[in-house]
């Protein structure tokens, strides 16, 4: 269950014991006056799911039909933070401490979303995140996400351990997309991925920086254990990498996992030198390892917690933004990920100083739901209410968002 409907439960909750309460019997509320939250007069009923894409009114529609949809352990491993989530919960709070500062009288009849990034040009700043194992999802795993993305002409970052290829997914989207790598504790198998990115098209390699350390995923440990399959025939025993279709044909020999102890600022300096397309570093979250990506001309930047998935405690990438942008001065973009849900927040972002914002977990959510569809359906909806976010704000173009249109409503 979302944040956003957690909280609409125990607001009904609330409202209830305090109706119920001798103390509260004759009061406004216990007369019948009006709910605290227009959302307690027509509350997201679980019971009664979209049954069309058509129909979500917003992406959080989409996450109870794919609950429904796949196995157990699936949903889990989707929906999993670290130990206590403070940090998945962080990242959608997180937007609550900044308000938007809206301009009038600007014409906003004509709204132009169009991106630059990295020198393509897309329809919007909205892209899809890297995430792995799609087909745990949907039969048509990445490449019906990636089919979503070409109708929508959004960048599409395609993870190391997709269950669909490099090149089967760029061949579905129709245009190149950027390759997120996880650099292994081998750098033989790094210089690997990349060969075959690169000769895939690929203009840009994303690194993932923060997979360090085994993580415990308590959520997900529990929905597994409500999974009644027998899974040993999916998955095999430290065979997590040979099962996914970009490293065939690569020597892995001693590794099996995405955990990466071993990475440093030289090994990155390495990469920088054998990269012959632009190179990302995902994953910054402190001003100094901003500036130091900077100084070691690295092409782009995106900050990420990677969405609450290995690391607790840590902040709302929302939060840090403005710091990291500061520090980067302008010598390179940068992107963000990691909670957005709304166009709010994207225009947030934006105005921020983030060239782009990257969605995960809502693609999932509409993939799982509907397939293509739901994804298509999904990245609509942050479409439309991002050109609505636009117009409040008095901004007709991406390039007339800018920082004064958003305070900081709290520390």
């Amino acid at each position: 269950m979302s944040l956003h409907q957690i909280e609409a439960a125990s607001r009904r909750r609330f409202l209830k014991f305090l109706a119920a309460s001798p103390l509260f019997a004759h009061s406004a509320l216990a007369q019948g006056a009006r709910p605290l939250d227009p959302a307690d007069w027509a509350p997201r009923e679980l019971d009664k799911l979209i049954e069309d894409p058509k129909q979500a009114l917003d992406v959080f529609d989409f996450e109870p039909v794919m609950k429904k949809n796949v196995p157990p352990a699936h949903f889990g491993y989707m929906a999993t933070g670290v130990d206590d989530e403070t940090t998945l919960r962080a990242n959608r709070e997180g937007f609550r401490n900044f308000a938007l500062r809206p301009r009038r009288l600007v014409d906003v009849s004509k709204v132009d979303m169009s991106a630059d990034i990295l020198g393509i040009r897309y329809d919007s700043p909205i892209v899809i995140a890297p995430m792995s194992s799609n087909r745990a999802f949907h039969p048509d795993g990445e490449i019906a996400v990636a089919k979503a993305a070409g109708q929508g002409n959004h960048l599409q970052i395609l993870s190391s351990v997709a269950t669909a290829s490099i090149e089967d997914a760029m061949a579905a989207r129709g245009a190149p997309l950027w390759f997120q790598l996880y650099t292994t504790q081998r750098f033989e198998i790094a210089e690997a991925l990349i060969k075959r990115a690169e000769a895939a098209g690929a203009p840009a390699i994303a690194v993932t920086l923060d997979v360090r350390s085994p993580v415990k995923w308590e959520t997900f440990a529990r929905f597994r254990r409500l999974d009644t399959r027998e899974c040993g025939s999916c998955h095999g025993i430290n065979d997590y990498l040979s099962r996914k279709p970009n490293f065939s044909g690569i020597d892995l020999a001693g590794v099996s996992t995405t955990i990466v102890t071993n990475l440093t600022w030289d090994v990155i300096k390495r990469l920088r030198d054998r990269v012959k397309v632009k190179l990302v570093l995902k994953g910054i979250l402190a001003y100094e390892d901003a500036k130091l990506a900077a100084e070691a001309g690295i092409d782009a930047i995106i900050v990420s917690n990677h969405g609450g998935r290995v690391e607790d405690g840590v902040g709302a990438t929302i939060a840090v933004l403005p710091e990291i942008v500061e520090a980067v001065g302008g010598r390179m973009p940068v992107l963000v990920d990691s909670g957005f849900r709304r166009g709010s927040d994207i225009v947030k972002a934006l105005a921020m100083g983030a060239q782009a914002v990257c969605i995960g977990r809502p693609c999932l959510w509409g993939l799982g739901a509907f397939g293509q569809a739901g994804v298509e359906r999904v990245l609509a909806i942050l479409r439309a209410e991002l050109r609505v976010a636009m117009q409040q704000v008095g901004a007709p173009s991406l390039k007339d968002l800018n920082a004064s249109m958003v305070r900081r409503t709290s520390a």
